[in-house]
């Protein structure tokens, strides 16, 4: 294993369909107010716009936790505990200078070690392309996340996406849609950071979910999406430019047979951590075709 992550579950071989994953939506899952108040992360927020004013805050989903059932008539089913969060909490609690501290907090408080940090739910996928190989993206300079560095395309599912508006309520977002969001936004960050056409795109199978610890524990579900074009038509996509096109400086493509000692090359130092996640993943439930 890498220090830079951990993994927080794994699925049975070959992943969980969107049909075998439910989730519970419930501010018994928010993070809890920090000691002392939340007033640090509002000063973190106005300082990170001074410098940077092009951020803007937005919902996101929060992952309390994450249970995995005995598999039944049905095959195994997935519960996720989530809560509603935010861009602006999770710069100043994950991203926070006193996250560690937060984090043991948290443990002696609730139990709980991420129980003061927003843990904003993220997703990222192990694209393949027709002639097996898997799709790395060289992300810009200009993100405020692992600026410089090799990812596997992602990003958030979108609580707006289910329930529009400023201030969704928990009431407002029905289990299924939030695990339909869940799904379908990993595809559609595909489409926008690859720009390959979405009906290209099989349907996606959750690996697992990992844990970036560079960033307090901050959570991200990992899935496998095959792609029905070669990787040379995905480069001639991908440089036609997309929605997100501005994420990313370069496209990557590793073959699948080389994964199962990626940890082993130069490559492996360049990956962010969410994408590191997703390789352990990839290689223990999914696997290197044969």
């Amino acid at each position: 294993m890498d220090p830079e992550v951990s993994l927080l579950l794994q699925c049975p071989p070959g992943g969980l369909p969107e049909e075998q994953v439910r989730a519970e939506l419930s501010p018994d899952h928010d993070r809890r107010p920090l000691p002392g108040g939340d007033e640090a992360i509002a000063a973190i927020w106005e300082s990170r716009l001074q410098a940077q004013p092009w951020l803007f805050d937005a919902p996101k989903f929060r992952l309390h936790s994450a249970i995995l059932a005995p598999a039944d008539s049905q095959g195994p089913q997935l519960l996720l505990r989530l809560g509603l969060t935010s861009y602006r909490d999770f710069l100043g609690t994950n991203w926070a200078s006193s996250a560690a501290w937060l984090r043991q907090q948290g443990a002696t408080d609730w139990g709980d070690k991420q129980a003061y940090l927003a843990d904003p739910l993220g997703v990222g996928a192990t694209l393949t392309t027709a002639d097996n190989f898997l799709v790395f993206l060289r992300r810009s300079r200009q993100v405020a996340e692992a600026p410089g560095l090799v990812d596997v395309p992602g990003g958030h599912p979108e609580p707006q996406a289910v329930c529009p508006g400023d201030s969704p309520l928990h009431k407002d977002l029905p289990g299924e849609l939030v695990v339909h969001e869940l799904f379908s936004s990993v595809l559609q960050e595909i489409c926008d950071e690859v720009n390959v056409p979405l009906s290209t795109l099989s349907q996606p199978l959750l690996l697992g979910i990992a844990r970036n610890e560079t960033s307090a524990g901050r959570a991200s579900a990992e899935f496998y999406v095959q792609c029905s074009l070669t990787s040379e038509q995905v480069r001639k996509y991908y440089m036609s430019g997309g929605a997100e096109a501005h994420e990313s400086t370069g496209i990557i493509f590793v073959e699948t047979q080389r994964v199962r000692r990626f940890q082993e090359t130069e490559m492996w130092a360049e990956l962010c951590p969410s994408a590191k996640g997703a390789i352990f993943l990839y290689n223990q439930v999914q696997g290197s075709p044969t």
